[in-house]
């Protein structure tokens, strides 16, 4: 017959008792998220390497279900409309500070309609539009991938319309800056080699999406394992658990 006790305390188990489901929730939680995200990312390099489809026309524009269609291969058919470009500011994969080029390029046959292009990055030095390649001229057909606007954090600098530096690729907000009256809701990331020319380089998207949910749940469950081994401890070192003494 065993002869082992355990007499918990009421406040230590009663925290316990609170706090453990929450760490183990928020571990499994992570768990789901990780799959989540596994999924996402393997859906995007499907889209990445599957056949362009063409640009769906600009009254499909505004009903158009961004996040379903992010990072899938468009064909575009049109002419860039003038000289006019966007500069905004970013960072090449080594860490070389410049701006992508983004130009509005007119829709065969969408009556005006634009779509707001990046034609790739240039570093600082050839900001000015006349220190590199020209900007091709009449009708062109390209391949690029389809990207949703980007969300203005906390943390983003200022736009400077004045020197023509952008912190936030917004369409809507880009588009009024040329005066263009029908912009497409997203933007168009030019494939490499989609111009002639070294610079603009195309072909930078990127897919910026970390993955660290393992790392958080392994937090979790850590944090819960602690909490669970401070609680014993903590009653076997003030003699409520354990064997009597003979």
């Amino acid at each position: 017959m065993s002869n082992r006790f355990f007499r918990p305390l009421f406040w230590p188990t009663l925290l316990t008792a609170l706090m453990l489901p929450v760490l183990l929730g928020l571990g499994f939680w992570q768990l789901d998220r990780l799959t989540w995200k596994e999924n996402l990312i393997a859906r995007i390099a499907e889209r990445l390497t599957a056949a362009p489809v063409v640009l769906p026309a600009p009254d499909a524009w505004q009903s158009l279900d961004l996040a379903e269609n992010e990072y899938r291969r468009v064909q575009l058919t049109g002419h860039f409309a003038g000289n006019r470009e966007l500069h905004y500011f970013m960072q090449s994969p080594d860490g070389t500070p410049g701006y992508a080029v983004i130009s509005p390029f007119e829709i065969e046959g969408g009556e005006g309609a634009v779509v707001l292009v990046d034609r790739g990055f240039v570093p600082v030095g050839l900001k000015d539009a006349s220190a590199r390649d020209a900007l091709p001229e009449g009708e062109v057909s390209f391949t690029g991938v389809l990207r949703r606007p980007q969300e203005r954090s906390a943390f983003a600098g200022a736009d400077d319309p004045v020197k023509n530096v952008w912190m936030v690729r917004d369409p809507a907000v880009m588009g009024a800056a040329l005066g263009v009256g029908r912009v497409a809701p997203f933007f168009v990331e030019a494939e490499a080699n989609a111009f002639p020319g070294k610079w603009p380089q195309a072909g930078g998207t990127r897919i910026d999406l970390p993955n660290n949910h393992l790392d958080y749940a392994l937090t979790w469950f850590g944090l819960g394992l602690v909490l669970a081994v401070v609680y014993l401890v903590y009653h076997r070192s003030n003699g409520r658990m354990g064997r009597p003494k003979a």
